[in-house]
């Protein structure tokens, strides 16, 4: 399934329904009212509904819920996220339902048909499944051969149980089957279906079964009066905010964000005080994990491990240099936090199943880890070493300070720093910073590559106004 995903990356389709299993209904009243979410579908199927809809489903499991609606109106949308949206519904145990207000065409129709319900508005239409690419353009024969039978087979699976769906989906799909029920031909061959509200709930065979709807109603209210009876029932509205908004599309380049976020960290520990480079590098990367906390993706368990990291590092920089513990400690629950945070995992509707984890569910989250350290790697070697002295890398450096320019200041540490040669003794280890001593001076040092052990001869590579490089003097 994995390859087919791949491959039908951005494609776009006219409608692509997969029948979903019917679930059989209730009595029209219960003695407890029923929890229900309804989780609005609309506009392209695109990303951010993959967000609405993986976050609905996670809260319902958490909270019991025991229906999801989704309202839905939507023209259609990318091949891609509709088939992770199917596995998504397929994860909830409870009773799944579309509310098809007024549209369901292309992508919406293929996932309206992946819920166990389907119900109409009086305008309400769903259909036309053909496969495109999403310039609008048609899909080269053999590939869209291969989707089409790819869809159709996973349709016969998911409908075995129901009379008419699966050939429905399929007249939707393919523009040459022909949809015939005993003698009445719906759908000649030719071109694709699409229905209305009324076609979609009418009686056909005998005994009598609906088309594909099970009815029409002016509203979601009015659909779970006569689902559950007045008072029954109990509606979640699962809203989306216009922070939220941002912040789903914000997701769309987090590995970026996780760079730039990570360099511009980099940039404020080597500068003096704490300023805009800190500031922004905090912005981004709050970014980051707010958008995939709106994305469901993400609790507020890694943004507390990812502060708990940065204060280790900052207690190894700041109190105890060279300690090397702490440092590795604090990198540790940084990058675990940040890959933690992209993977994807569901709460169990039982209680006291613990969360399944896959090897898959870290394959993508790692490359965009990888991607998004790389960035930052990247951003610092520019920074460090292309940008040295340059009037660039003054001006990251305060230009103004008690007693003189900074300039000034400048020229005056390096006058007193030891020279490129001198040599000393390791007064800490070394990985890679600790302390020397020169010429009976002690300094904050660090080495280029490896580690230097305690009491070892070391020699000066170089000096600058913020650090000092040394390496080991070969015995």
């Amino acid at each position: 399934m994995a390859i087919c995903r791949f491959s039908l990356l951005f494609i776009t389709f006219s409608c692509l329904p997969l029948a979903g299993l019917l679930a059989q209904k209730a009595t029209p009243t219960t003695a407890v009212p029923i929890d229900v979410y309804v989780i609005p579908i609309t506009d392209a199927i695109s990303t951010p509904n993959l967000y609405i809809l993986r976050r609905g489903l996670k809260e319902a499991i958490v909270n019991h819920v025991g229906m999801v609606i989704l309202d839905m109106d939507t023209p259609g949308g990318r091949v891609d996220i509709t088939l992770e949206m199917m596995e998504m519904l397929d994860r909830f145990d409870g009773i799944t339902a579309t509310f098809v207000n007024d549209d369901a065409i292309s992508a919406g129709s293929f996932i309206a048909a992946a819920t166990k319900e389907i119900y109409f508005s009086p305008r309400g239409k769903i259909g036309a499944s053909a496969v495109i690419q999403g310039t609008g353009e048609d899909v080269a024969e053999t590939a869209k051969q291969k989707i089409e039978s790819y869809l159709r087979a996973n349709i016969r699976v998911i409908t075995e149980d129901y009379p008419y769906r699966s050939d429905v989906v399929r007249a939707m799909l393919d523009a040459d089957f022909e949809l015939k029920i005993g003698d009445e031909v719906i759908k000649p061959a030719g071109e694709l279906l699409t229905l209305t509200a009324s076609e979609a709930v009418k009686e056909y065979g005998d005994p009598p079964h609906k088309l594909l709807g099970e009815g029409i109603y002016d509203s979601i209210d009015d659909l779970l009066d006569a689902r559950w009876g007045a008072g029954s029932y109990q509606i979640r509205d699962f809203a989306i905010s216009y922070s939220e908004e941002i912040a789903k599309w914000m997701n769309t380049i987090a590995p970026v964000l996780m760079g730039l976020g990570a360099l511009l960290l980099f940039i404020e520990f080597k500068t003096p005080g704490f300023g805009v480079f800190g500031i922004g590098g905090l912005i981004l990367l709050g970014i980051f994990f707010a958008s995939h906390y709106v994305a469901g993706l993400a609790g507020n368990e890694p943004v507390f491990f990812f502060v708990l990291g940065v204060l280790l590092v900052m207690v190894e920089l700041l109190f105890l240099p060279g300690a090397v513990v702490f440092a590795l400690s604090g990198a540790a629950l940084m990058i675990g936090s940040l890959l933690w945070t992209m993977v994807d995992y569901w709460p169990s509707a039982t209680e006291g199943d613990g969360i399944v984890l896959a090897p898959e569910m870290f394959a993508e989250p790692l490359v965009h880890l990888i991607f998004g350290i790389s960035i930052a790697l990247l951003g610092a070697l520019i920074v460090s070493r292309l940008l040295k002295g340059s009037s660039i890398e003054r001006k990251l450096v305060l230009q103004t300070v008690a007693g003189g320019s900074g300039q000034a200041i400048r020229e005056a540490r390096e006058s007193i720093l030891p020279k490129a040669g001198s040599e000393g003794i390791a007064l800490t280890p070394l990985h890679p910073g600790g302390r020397v001593e020169i010429e009976e001076q002690r300094y904050e040092a660090h080495c280029l590559v490896g580690m230097v052990e305690r009491g070892a001869r070391i020699r000066v590579v170089s000096s600058t106004d913020f650090e000092l490089t040394v390496e080991a003097v070969p015995t």
